[in-house]
């Protein structure tokens, strides 16, 4: 059966359908009904952005609560009395002097468990120093303060279950803090074994720490580096860590830095050492001290370099030495006197041994017939010095010898005494060509001669005597048996020259008639001179010793510049 459909029905059928479906048309909303449903939808951005800003102010609310509560506050410390009141841990307020505190502080070579020690386990103590270095890791901290250079003493710091918070926040503020920094911390002394300081028997559990002076993260060089040895770098360089090798200008730049290493901080404290005894045997031996001009108008030493300045509109030198006050000392019934002041060279020696500035000890006396009564008193001097610093610094002197090698000088009982011609003769055997045998030593002369001195007489430590007078200055008395040598000396260690001295000429028409000589001419500067010895003179001699050429010498430095503070060379003027 076949069914036909009219496709016309069908088709009007479909139009019916669709027109049923279709929804009546819609009215176009007033403009007051879209203006309220735009304000609703406004109303309701609004108040979401509300909701999350007051969402976001709670969070940061919280956030700076926190930041707050974590904050770790300068610390104004006024009072021992109210230190309760005062956190813990935190960088201390600039110190300007607003009070003093009350605090007791301590030094760390008293810290101990020995029966001499006097802050023994248990005691509670407040120490100032330097931050030598830090370790913090989880909730422990590990620090070594550092005193005088080289008294070191460990420091800890762990957590404490019963006050998270405190602990938490002294561990932050540890974690800020740098090397080299200046602290002072309040601990209590326990037992412990610490190979790494000076302390080794205790350390100090930490109860409060705060900085004073902050270093910068980044220093020009890390103070244990300038403290080791030579051999000890050298030793080094083929491993996977090699230590750094810090040049002698970038340690003289930061020179500051280099002294706080701790032999180079000792050689210092031997250096004032060695005044202290060289005022010690003078004094004792009936000298005084006395203090002459800088600014001077002539040259005080012939043949040597001199700094010139304006002195109101005329010519003024620095002084070259105190040689020719000292020798008006003696004319002013001032019959032994020394003096320890700067002396200025204007040479320019780029040699390892030569400064345009260093310290003068100087020394003069009256004598009765002979200058080997002056070589005495300056043997008695020398001896005293050796003694002292191998007995009263023997703490200082054992921590230059592991960076610096040396060993005590050595020196005979009586002054060692050669005269010129003996040199020459040691010197010819050495191999030297000593020509007319009247011209001055050079460096590899006197190393020569000391080294055969030392093996005949068993000393470092002897005197040259009976110089050419060529080569010495015009105020240096002749040799009565030949006058083409002197009454004059030089002082020796290790082969090197540290002093230079010699009997006087007291004659003022001697002195004139060896200025004549050597072209020299006797204007202003040298009138006042003469003078004091055309009213009377006792005859005299003297020496000048170069205080930084005997500690560079005595302590065995390969430059002279390791034994002064702040050198000047021809081409360092500063820091």
């Amino acid at each position: 059966l076949i069914l036909m459909f009219d496709s016309s029905s069908s088709s009007s059928s479909s139009r019916w359908m669709s027109s049923s479906n279709e929804a009546p048309p819609q009215q176009e909303k007033t403009e007051e009904e879209m203006a309220a449903i735009k304000a609703a939808r406004e109303e309701r951005k609004a108040e979401k952005e509300r909701k999350k800003a007051e969402k976001a102010a709670k969070k940061a609310a919280a956030k700076a609560a926190e930041e707050e509560a974590n904050k770790v506050h300068n610390v104004n410390y006024l009072s021992y009395a109210n230190q309760d009141s005062y956190e813990k841990c935190g960088d201390m307020d600039r110190i300007m002097s607003k009070s003093q505190t009350g605090r007791t502080f301590s030094r760390v070579f008293d810290i101990g468990t020995s029966d001499d020690a006097t802050h023994k386990p248990g005691d509670t103590i407040w120490l100032s120093g330097r931050l030598h270095s830090i370790r913090v890791k989880g909730g422990s901290c590990f620090l070594v303060l550092r005193q005088n250079s080289f008294d070191t003493v460990q420091a800890c710091f762990f957590k404490d279950k019963e006050d998270p918070d405190g602990s938490a926040k002294m561990i932050r503020y540890l974690k800020t803090l740098t090397a080299e920094s200046i602290i002072q911390l309040e601990g209590t002394v326990v037992e412990a074994n610490v190979k790494s300081c000076s302390v080794q028997d205790a350390e100090l559990s930490i109860q409060r720490i705060h900085s004073v002076s902050n270093a910068e993260a980044m220093l020009p060089f890390l103070v244990e580096d300038a403290a080791r040895s030579e051999k000890e770098v050298e030793e080094s360089q083929g491993t996977d860590r090699p230590f750094p090798r810090l040049g002698q200008e970038l340690r003289l730049d930061h020179r500051w830095m280099d002294l706080r290493a701790p032999a180079n901080n000792a050689i210092m404290r031997v250096q004032s050492a060695i005044c202290q005894l060289f005022r010690e045997s003078l004094y004792s031996q009936g000298f005084i001290e006395i203090h002459t001009p800088k600014l001077i108008a002539g040259e005080s030493e012939s043949g040597a370099g001199v700094f010139t300045t304006d002195y109101f509109g005329t010519t003024a030198c620095l002084a070259q030495s105190p040689q020719l006050y000292k020798q008006m000392a003696i004319s002013s019934d001032l019959d032994r006197v020394f003096e320890i002041g700067p002396v200025f060279r204007a040479e320019n020696s780029n040699t390892r041994r030569h400064l345009c500035e260093f310290t003068g000890l100087d020394l003069e006396m009256a004598i009765d017939d002979h200058y080997m009564e002056t070589l005495e008193v300056i043997h008695s001097m020398f001896k005293h010095i050796f003694e002292g610093l191998e007995t009263r610094w023997a703490k200082e002197l054992a921590v230059i010898r592991t960076q610096y090698e040396s060993e005590p000088v050595a020196f005979t009982d009586e002054p060692c005494v050669l005269h010129w011609p003996e040199a020459m003769e040691i010197l010819k055997e050495e191999g030297f060509d000593m020509g007319d045998e009247m011209g001055d030593l050079n460096g590899a002369m006197e190393l020569a001669l000391g080294a055969a001195v030392k093996k005949k007489y068993g000393t470092d430590f002897f005197m040259l005597d009976k110089y050419p007078a060529e080569i010495r200055p015009f105020y240096t008395m002749p040799c009565p048996e030949n006058d083409k040598f002197s009454n004059s000396y030089d002082i020796f260690i290790r082969g090197q020259e540290i002093c230079s001295g010699a009997q006087r000429c007291h004659d003022p028409d001697l002195v004139v008639k060896i200025l004549e000589q050597k072209g020299i001419e006797a204007g202003d500067g040298l009138k006042s001179y003469i003078d004091s010895f055309k009213h009377g003179v006792s005859p005299h001699a003297g020496a000048g010793i170069g205080l930084e050429r005997v500690v560079f010498l005595y302590l065995g430095l390969d430059n002279v510049r390791k034994a002064s503070m702040f050198p000047r060379d021809p081409n360092r003027c500063t820091p």
